[in-house]
């Protein structure tokens, strides 16, 4: 697993609107180290760093050096970003040990072209993206690869279908990761059948609610006087 370094400084100002803003000025963005029996350090990292370890690898171990005095084993564990700008404005770093398993999210990389829509004209229906495991450190992976090119029309791939020696996949066995499809079953899916019109018991069609109405006419027209 890759291992990178990255400088940080200990906030000591409690995080007001002010102090947070005034760091994301300057180009940092705040974040919170925690665990491994230790207290909680609140601390700051230059935002184009971040994002560089974050584009290289979202999994990577990180040597958090701050005030280039204390040292960190970390991983990044969650990224907030804005709402509107989409910018990162906060971080998670979670403190590890190489001789301990970590539980984490790892992104899912689809290889291959299905057989079934490559040959069969069906298509792919992808309902995960990424896996939670558990780990040592040393064997996160960057990426879970897997080989979808055989799979044909009706085939399925399933949690429970993938083996790994390193690791331990942490899902629901049953959850379906990747199934192939005809498009007529996409259509079923998509479009929904016309409901046939239900007539409740007692009730009258508008035809017959029609004829009644003529009956009740004709019922009460009046006859006419014959001349004498």
């Amino acid at each position: 697993m890759k291992t990178v370094s990255l400088s940080a400084s200990l906030r000591e100002k409690s995080g007001t609107r002010s102090v947070l803003r005034e760091i994301r000025n300057k180009g940092f963005v705040c974040g919170v180290v925690y665990g491994g029996g230790k207290e909680p350090l609140n601390v700051s990292v230059n935002l184009n760093d971040l994002i560089k370890i974050i584009k290289e690898s979202r999994n990577a171990i990180v040597t958090l050096k701050i005030d280039s005095k204390e040292e960190e084993l970390v991983i990044i564990k969650e990224i907030q970003k804005d709402a509107i700008t989409d910018k990162i404005i906060h971080v998670d770093f979670n403190r590890i040990s190489t001789d301990k398993k970590i539980d984490l999210k790892v992104p899912i990389r689809f290889v291959g072209e299905p057989y079934g829509v490559k040959t069969q004209g069906g298509i792919a229906e992808y309902d995960m993206r990424e896996l939670s495991i558990r780990c040592f450190p040393k064997d996160i992976p960057d990426e879970i690869a897997i080989d979808v090119s055989s799979l044909k029309i009706g085939d399925s791939l399933r949690v429970k279908d993938l083996k790994f020696e390193k690791f331990e996949i942490r899902e629901n066995p049953e959850n379906l990761i990747v199934s192939i499809v005809s498009t007529k079953e996409e259509i079923a899916h998509t479009v929904s059948p016309t409901q046939p019109e239900v007539i409740e018991k007692g009730k009258k069609t508008e035809e017959e609610i029609g004829e009644g109405k003529k009956e009740e006419v004709k019922k009460e027209e009046p006859k006419k006087e014959e001349k004498k």
